[in-house]
């Protein structure tokens, strides 16, 4: 269900026109440059970024290249491979009834509501993908802008006029 959206949302971003398009000679203004995520295996080399879209990578072993994805290797009946559609009907249906018990009958029945997503929320985040790339993206952001900021003040240099 999740790789169904995500190719979905990928058809969608390669189909938009692109709405400005920025000259070669200035650099792309901070956020709207695009971001190219990949995952490189071994000592395959990172592609460079260029001034209007920024890659970033995530490194995984040689060992890891041919097999199949982290996500898809494991038990497909996992909490986190399961539908809301299908939580909410296992909600519904549970048998139990009484106190702490995340039910519609008796006394104090939706006291075990919270435990239940709480425990439920923990098994999702167990079986999460372990790559930040919000974090790597940020990283290769400040080198660009670094980097940007350093051929800016070579520039500088070379045509300040001699004291």
């Amino acid at each position: 269900m999740k790789l169904a959206f995500a190719a979905a949302g990928a058809l969608i971003a390669l189909s938009a026109p692109s709405l400005a398009q920025e000259t070669a000679a200035a650099p792309a203004a901070e956020g709207s440059e695009r971001v190219n995520q990949l995952i490189v295996y071994g000592d395959d080399p990172c592609p460079q970024s260029t001034n209007d879209q920024i890659n970033v990578c995530a490194r995984k072993p040689e060992s890891e290249r041919y097999r199949i994805p982290e996500a898809l290797r494991g038990n497909p009946n996992d909490p986190a491979n399961q539908a809301w559609a299908t939580k909410a009907t296992e909600l519904q249906y549970v048998g139990r009834s009484g106190i702490g018990s995340c039910s519609p009958v008796g006394a104090g029945g939706m006291i075990g509501c919270y435990n239940d997503l709480v425990r439920q929320a923990r098994a999702e985040r167990a079986g999460r993908d372990e790559v930040n790339w919000n974090r790597l993206i940020e990283e290769a952001r400040q080198e660009r802008l670094g980097r940007i900021d350093a051929e800016a003040a070579a520039v500088e240099a070379d045509q300040a006029p001699p004291r």
